[in-house]
Parts: structure tokens; sequence; C-alpha cells
């Protein structure tokens, strides 16, 4: 006897289940994806015990007839493909057809549904891949499929979900997912007798992130416009669409999970896109933190590979360098243009109400707030000037900073009886076209600029601002060839490990393109004979050992515009001035004006904001005006 024999369909299915079936969220991704072929205006889907006891999905689709409900639980039965050149332009979320036999075989599952030609419906029911019953019945129309104990048969499988409240959490990240993707359709998710998610149909995508987030998120999001852009290739045009949502710089979250990626409406992980997302936001926020994105990527079905994964959730682009660069650029030029000014960090709560997501002991602590029981006599006193006080010059030349600016800024009063002025437009993100008008009050600490503005009081760290400025100076002055070098009397000598000769021989264009003249001098060393002009030098060895180390660990995969772009970022973080250091009402001004003729005036090249921005509206609800 032959050692090779055929599975039997049941032996098959059960392995198709360890591919598509990895825990109940798989179940729901499978049979929402089904609603939605099916063209289901209304998608309701019911979760008990995390998913494990009960997933019920009820949809208005088209519905099925008997024959083709009795089909749908063979393997590889779908009504989205039926040649091999399909497959190269699938246009549908669903196609392999694996999904309700995969489903069926490891639990206890019922289908309902009606054509909406037919007068009666189809009941049909499954245990573990078994046929059991197929009735006809009374249905509205469109399809409901319950299933219930989830790998009731396959015990191994079910030891190794997690707690309820985690599997639930997978769930509803994913109808949150197509409930965005599909802002014209009603989606519900209950669980027991607590409603999670219920939207209803609307017009525009940005309804749906107000149903969905609420409006607080909101406001702290950009819309990035719908772009487009064509590919030439040899057998015609390629058209590629971007559009959704990002956050400002300053929305900083510690994972991914407030990333939302679509391709074609399909929900996805791309390593692609997450990387052209980080990209386009180098220099403005922290490596570790990310930002909030909600992206719709679509072009031609036949661009891009969803045949890549069982679950569907992967895909392949055929041109992935043109998709990145596009995705990096469009989200890069949406944050130049459209500047938005941070939101002061230090909302004007009570204590009865805390900052959204941080509980008040976190809140209060994130602010260096001394203990209850610190007695204020031991805390040191405020350092508050509204008028400067003369100080020595700082180590930086201002000697090209103009005379300061006497038109003053006034503050408009609140009505009476409204509490906001008359034409306080609320609907508006705050902007940062907004510096050149500020009226300058002082300084904090000699750390941070106190200014007035038209519609609240805006802070600026005056190291990260002049960092900002200094870095795209920098930048410009490398792409023109035209770095202002100071020569040293003395050459400085560095010694190298064997890792840093080679990063330094790797990256020494790079140096000379950015100001750096140096060479190599003897063994294991180097010779620094001129720098740029603005870095100081006695910061000069520390500056270039640290952009060895960053060319040998953060940016040895990247590119060489970011490699050149952190030695921009370094030589101005030691040439800006410091925190600590006094500055009169000219040179603030100067830096304000400086700051606002930049590209990207929000945040320094680390990422860390420039300015905070308290509107008037928050002032107002902190003294209890409205």
């Amino acid at each position: 006897m032959g050692r090779i024999h055929v599975l039997s369909d049941n032996v098959a299915n059960k392995i198709a289940a360890g591919e598509v079936v990895e825990r109940p969220a798989s179940v729901v991704k499978e049979l929402l994806e089904n609603s939605l072929d099916a063209g289901a205006t209304d998608v309701r889907v019911e979760i008990e015990g995390g998913g494990r006891r009960l997933i019920r999905i009820a949809d208005n689709g088209c519905g099925m007839m008997r024959d083709d409900a009795m089909l749908a639980f063979e393997r590889h039965a779908t009504s989205k493909l039926s040649n091999v050149d399909e497959l190269e332009a699938i246009a549908t979320l669903g196609f392999r057809g694996e999904a309700l036999p995969s489903i069926a075989s490891v639990s206890r599952l019922v289908l309902e549904t009606r054509d909406r030609h037919e007068q009666a419906g189809t009941r049909i029911e499954i245990a573990g891949g078994r046929l059991m019953t197929v009735d006809e019945t009374a249905f509205p129309g469109g399809t409901t499929i319950t299933v219930r104990d989830l790998f009731y048969n396959v015990p191994a499988r079910k030891k190794f979900l997690r707690s309820e409240q985690t599997e639930l959490a997978h769930i509803a990240s994913l109808v949150t997912h197509y409930s965005l993707a599909n802002p014209d359709k009603s989606f519900s998710l209950t669980h027991g007798e607590r409603d999670l998610l219920r939207v209803a149909p609307v017009a525009t995508q940005r309804e749906r992130v107000f149903q969905v987030f609420g409006d607080t998120a909101l406001e702290e999001l950009i819309e990035v416009d719908t772009q487009v852009k064509i590919l030439p290739l040899p057998d015609g045009e390629r058209a590629f669409t971007v559009h959704g949502f990002i956050s400002r710089p300053q929305v900083q979250k510690s994972n991914r999970n407030s990333i939302y990626l679509f391709v074609n409406r399909r929900v996805i992980r791309d390593r692609l896109l997450l990387h052209a997302i980080s990209a386009a936001y180098h220099n403005l926020m922290p490596s570790a933190c990310y930002p909030f994105a909600l992206l719709f990527v679509d072009c031609d079905p036949g661009e891009v590979d969803v045949n890549v994964h069982p679950s569907k959730t992967e895909v392949r682009f055929r041109h992935a360098s043109f998709v990145h660069d596009f995705v990096r650029d469009t989200l890069r030029e949406t944050l130049i243009s459209k500047r938005p000014a941070p939101a002061g960090a230090i909302p004007l709560h009570s204590p009865s109400q805390p900052a959204v997501g941080l509980p008040y002991s976190e809140f209060t602590q994130s602010l260096d707030v001394p203990p209850a029981d610190v007695p204020r006599s031991v805390l040191p006193p405020p350092d508050f000037r509204l008028q400067p006080t003369a100080a020595p010059a700082p180590r930086f030349d201002f000697s090209d900073v103009p005379p300061p600016q006497s038109q003053p800024l006034r503050l408009r009063v609140p009505d009476t009886h409204t509490g906001f002025p008359a034409d306080l437009a609320v609907d508006l993100p705050p902007s940062m076209a907004e510096l050149p008008e500020l009226r300058l009050l002082g300084q904090i600490h000699d750390s941070f600029i106190l200014a007035a503005g038209r519609e609240g009081l805006w802070i600026i760290d005056q190291h990260v601002a002049h960092e900002r400025i200094l870095f795209e100076k920098v930048l410009k002055a490398q792409a023109r060839g035209a770095v202002e070098q100071q020569r040293l009397l003395m050459p400085i000598v560095l010694s190298l490990t064997p890792a840093q000769q080679a990063e330094y021989e790797r990256i020494a264009a790079d140096l000379a393109m950015a100001g750096f003249e140096t060479e190599p001098f003897g063994r294991g060393t180097i010779a620094i004979k001129a720098a740029p002009a603005a870095l100081p030098t006695a910061a000069l060895e520390r500056v270039v050992y640290e952009i060895i180390e960053m060319a040998e660990s953060e940016l040895r995969s990247v590119s060489v515009d970011d490699l050149r772009r952190g030695i921009a970022a370094s030589v101005a973080c030691r040439a800006a001035i410091k925190i600590n250091m006094p500055l009169d009402m000219a040179k603030m001004e100067w830096l304000l004006r400086e700051l606002a003729a930049t590209d990207y005036p929000m945040a320094c090249p680390h990422g860390r904001p420039v300015v905070l921005r308290y509107a008037l509206r928050d002032i107002l609800r902190g003294f209890h005006r409205i």
C-alpha cells in the first residue's frame, strides 16, 4: 500500500482553519468582509464571551439562493473569482472560498439567508464540519451567520486564545477599521448587553472620524487632501491616490495601534506603508513614538497583490518604491503646508476633570508637580519677567538681528453674553501663521518665551525654536553646497574604533557637505581641520562622535538623505542657544520671525514641540467663565 493518500475534507478544512481562523477576530473579519462584498449597507455584529461563545453577524446584503448557500460550504467555492486572470486584479475583499468551510469545521454554525428575488429563505446548520439540517425559513433578506462554541472540537487551539477582554479588543479594533473605511454604511458592535460601537451612515470621512473618535481627537488631526500621482508605464499610465487624516507631531503614541491603513478599502498591515509614515515624521517626532494615521491608498487592483497571506492582511505592491515615496512625500508636504500649531500640553482642567487618556495622578506627575506635603517655603521662587532686564550677550551671534517691532497686538475681550468674541472661529485649528503677529511678554526662567496672540497665550521653547531655524538653514546650505565654515587654529584629533573607522569612511563625503573638513590622521584617528561656523568649538568632538554613532546604529539602513538630515540635526542642536539664557526683546522677536519663516516651525528636528498654545476658550473655561 502506498504511503501517500488524499486527506478527507474534514481534515483539510481543519488545516485550512488553522491558517484562516486564528482567533475570534479572524471569524469576524471573514464574515464581515463577505457582508461588505454582498453590498450590505447595515452590518450588525454581536459578541458574547469575547467571541468564544457567540459571534453573530447580520447584514442587509444581496443574500443567497438555496443552492448557492449549500455550495458556499464547499472548499474553494466563491462567487468572486472565476479564472486565473482575475487573480491578478482582485477588487473584492474576499476571494479564496475557504472562510465558511474553515469556520464551520471548528464551530457550531447556523446560516440564515434569502436572496431578494426568492420568496423564502434558507437555514443551514453545521456542527464541526458536519451538515446537520437544511430548511426553508421565513427571513427578511440579507444574511445572518451565527457561530457558537468556537474551537469546541479543537481544544488545542482553544488553549491558545487570550483573555475575553483581549479577544474582544481585537474584534473591536477590526470592526472600527471597517467602519472607518465605509462611512456610507452603518455598523454596530455589541458585547452582551453593552454597545461598543454604533455608527450611522454619513456623507464624509471626517464625520465618521468624529463618530468613532469624538471631537477631541478630531481637533488634533490634519486632513490629508486627496493627492493623485500618475506612474507612466510601458503599457499605460497608472493612477495612485492617497487621502485620510494624520495627527500633529505632538500627538505621540507608544505603539502603532493608532495607525489605520487601507489599500483599496482593504484593512492591511504593511511594513512599506508603516515605514513611509515614519519617514514622513522623521525629525518631527521622537523615534520611539508613533502618530495617529488614518490613510487610504487607492490604485488599480492590478498594481497590488492581495494573495500573499492566508488572512489577506498583507499586500505586495508591484511598484513598492514608488508607493513608499508617494505616501511619504504626501504626508510630509501636508505637515509642512498645514503647519498645525500644537495645543497646550497642560490643559486647564480641574482635578475632577483630568486630561483625556491620562489618569490625573500620572497627569500631574508628568508636569513635575511638587508633592502636596512639601512646604511652599522650600520651593524655589518663580522667575517671571514681563520686561526682561539687561543680560550678558549669549554665545550665539545675534549681530544680524533687526530692531524690535513696536506694533502692539491686542487680545480681544470676550462678549459678556456668550463668553466668546463674536468672530471667534472655534471650528478652525490654530495655525503657526500667527507667529509674526504675536506680542512678546517676556521670558520664564530665561528659557521660555511668552507671547500673546489673537486667540490665546503662546509659550515658545527658545532652544528648540532656534534649533529648528538652524536645522533648516544647514539643510538648505548643504543643498547649495555653501555651508559656512570656520577653520581651527589647531586640528582636533579623534580616536576611532575599527567599527567607527568604517562608518567614518562611509559618511566622510556627507560630513564634508555639512561643513566639516576631516581627514585620516594616522592609525585609528582622524583630524578635524574645519567645522560649520555656527558650531561652538567646544562641541565639535561630541558632535562628530554623535554623528558617527548615529550612522553606525540608527541610520545604517536608511537613505543618504536621512543621514544628512541627522547630521544637520546634530549640528543645529549643539549650535542653538540654550535654556537658562536671558534674551532681550529684540533677540526674542528675531527668533519668532525666523521661526515663522521656517518650513516646519512646529517641532525641532528630534520631534520635540517648539511652541505650546493655550486657546482663549481653554483659558475662559479654566476660569469658569464658560
